[in-house]
């Protein structure tokens, strides 16, 4: 009677071959790689201007409360319209830093007080850049808008945010 193993060996491994080489195809995307996340609208955002109180801009807001929310903030999205914001709040006032890894636009974060007062504008972060990007005080808050906005908009420290979420 013939000895089968040898071809049963070989067919297993045949398999193996086959099964791995197909699943090298479906290998996970990377980051950069994966399909775009699509803006939810989860509130209104207002900027006041810290001596007259009028409003120097409104904008449509997400809101990053959660700690999955915090960490993938703006990441995998290619553009924002400029009437739109993430909004991240945290528990309580800390230092905060931020990088932009996986974020292929460029943003100004806005960092808040516990007052709801603007305390440190870091203008221009650069896309797909680690580096980080503090605070440098104790924040509660942090906005991000498209690069440029900031000055565009003429914000300054001391400006208010005044936010309400959608019901």
């Amino acid at each position: 009677m013939p000895d089968f193993r040898p071809i049963r060996f070989l067919s297993a491994l045949a398999l193996a071959a086959c099964c791995c080489l197909g699943s090298c195809r479906d290998t996970p995307k990377t980051p950069l790689e994966r399909e775009t996340v699509s803006f939810t609208k989860e509130g209104v955002l207002r900027i006041l201007d810290a001596e007259t109180d009028s409003i120097k801009v409104v904008l449509d807001i997400e809101i990053a409360d959660s700690e999955y929310e915090t960490q993938t903030g703006l990441m995998y999205r290619n553009e924002m319209r400029d009437d739109r914001g993430m909004l991240f709040v945290f528990d309580a006032p800390a230092l905060h830093a931020f990088y932009m890894k996986n974020t292929m636009m460029p943003l100004d974060i806005l960092f808040i007080d516990s007052n709801l007062e603007i305390a440190t504008i870091r203008q221009n972060a650069r896309p797909l850049d680690e580096s980080s990007i503090s605070s440098g005080v104790p924040v509660q808050y942090v906005l991000e808008v498209n690069a440029g906005l900031s000055a565009k908009w003429g914000l300054e420290a001391g400006d208010r945010i005044t936010y309400q979420k959608s019901q």
